[in-house]
């Protein structure tokens, strides 16, 4: 139970387990992770019997942590200590977790939130819509990403290397577990208002940005790579569409202005893909995310060599086209020039010659990352 200043309901949560592993027959523990209290919760806990286990650095998931890495048995569960889960319900989730899951998560919208238990704007908005964008990126199981009521073996989730410290932690070990292919399941669990007079520790705006963050930081496809391929796309199809001349859809004419942002757009997209591909294989590298064998025979066959044969032709095009228009002001003896025919060379050989160069070093910078992989 992670702890910060429950002394009006931290003896209740802590009679519920107790009575509930008594009843249930189980040898366990009651490890309350202090996240630095002030009211007297710890020794409330020590005075029932429970392991206090004090935890200097503050944040949700630094509790956590610090009461995961102290916890001495192989399965563990999770709960907060303001008494709005219900510590009875314990049996359920170690029982599908001696089924042989690895993680067993709470699902309040399938269990029941009573009345005024969560606020309108999480209900119906944050945690909808943070879930989706879980299930959707990660491609979890769950249906409820932030229930504070779930249960896991203590040497599947050290093995993911957790490292959030506030209330992203909670996001963090779902979509970890689900990179990393461990069995998740979820049981329906109820949710009730908490008994505390204070108010609540979680702040909506600034913890809901910290979950969407972490989320969209570990999904480099959705962050860098789709954006990438679709401005690249678009602005290859428009640039195609104009070089030719200048069309005309609806009385509107788009030009050598609309070939230039589209030419931008190329430039941009390219420079989102490189962020992908640098962001994938240092968080592989790291530990961050689990190996992805796709990218590994993308990364065989797309070499240090082929890179550089790459950007060179691409550089060797934007100089020709680039040569091309300078002798064509030459021979108008370097005077004025029509722009709307110059420059359907000059931004293709530009564009041309800037790619060249980035995937030139592009390339040598992912060479450096993948000598750390091998």
């Amino acid at each position: 139970m992670p702890c910060l200043n429950e002394a009006e309901t931290l003896a209740r949560c802590i009679t519920k387990a107790q009575r509930t592993i008594e009843n249930l027959k189980l040898r366990g523990e009651i490890i309350v992770a202090d996240n630095g209290s002030t009211d007297g919760s710890p020794e409330i806990a020590q005075k029932l019997g429970a392991r206090v286990v004090h935890v200097e650095t503050r944040g949700y998931g630094s509790a956590l942590q610090g009461g995961i890495a102290a916890a001495r048995g192989e399965l563990i569960v999770m709960g907060d200590a303001d008494d709005s889960y219900d510590f009875t319900q314990i049996g359920v989730f170690v029982g599908r977790l001696r089924e042989g899951f690895d993680i067993v998560m709470g699902n309040r919208f399938k269990g029941g939130i009573t009345h005024g238990a969560m606020p309108p704007l999480h209900k119906y908005l944050g945690n909808p819509v943070l879930t989706g964008l879980g299930r959707l990126l990660f491609k979890s199981p769950c249906g409820d990403f932030h229930c504070g009521l779930r249960a896991f073996r203590k040497e599947a989730i050290q093995r993911l290397g957790l490292r959030t410290t506030g209330m992203e932690f909670a996001s963090e070990m779902v979509v970890k577990a689900s990179l990393f292919g461990l069995r998740i399941t979820e049981v329906p669990t109820t949710l009730s208002h908490d008994g505390r007079s204070t108010p609540p520790h979680l702040r909506t705006w600034r913890d809901g940005w910290r979950h969407l963050r972490f989320m969209m930081l570990y999904s480099p496809r959705w962050l860098f790579l789709y954006p990438g391929l679709l401005l690249m796309l678009l602005g290859t199809l428009i640039g195609i569409w104009l070089l030719p001349g200048p069309q005309i859809i609806c009385g509107v004419g788009f030009d050598i202005h609309t070939l230039l942002f589209a030419a931008m757009a190329v430039l941009l997209g390219f420079q989102a893909i490189n962020f992908a591909a640098f962001t994938k294989v240092f968080a592989v590298t790291e530990g961050l995310l689990p190996a992805d064998d796709r990218v590994n025979r993308l990364f065989q066959m797309i070499t240090l060599e082929v890179g550089l044969a790459i950007g060179g032709a691409l550089m060797a095009v934007g100089l020709a086209a680039s040569l091309g228009a300078l002798w064509y002001w030459s021979a108008r003896h370097f005077g004025p020039l029509d722009p709307a025919k110059t420059l359907r060379v000059v931004i293709p050989g530009v564009v041309s010659l800037t790619l060249g160069v980035q995937i030139a070093l592009s390339s040598f910078f992912l060479s450096v990352l993948g000598m750390a992989r091998r």
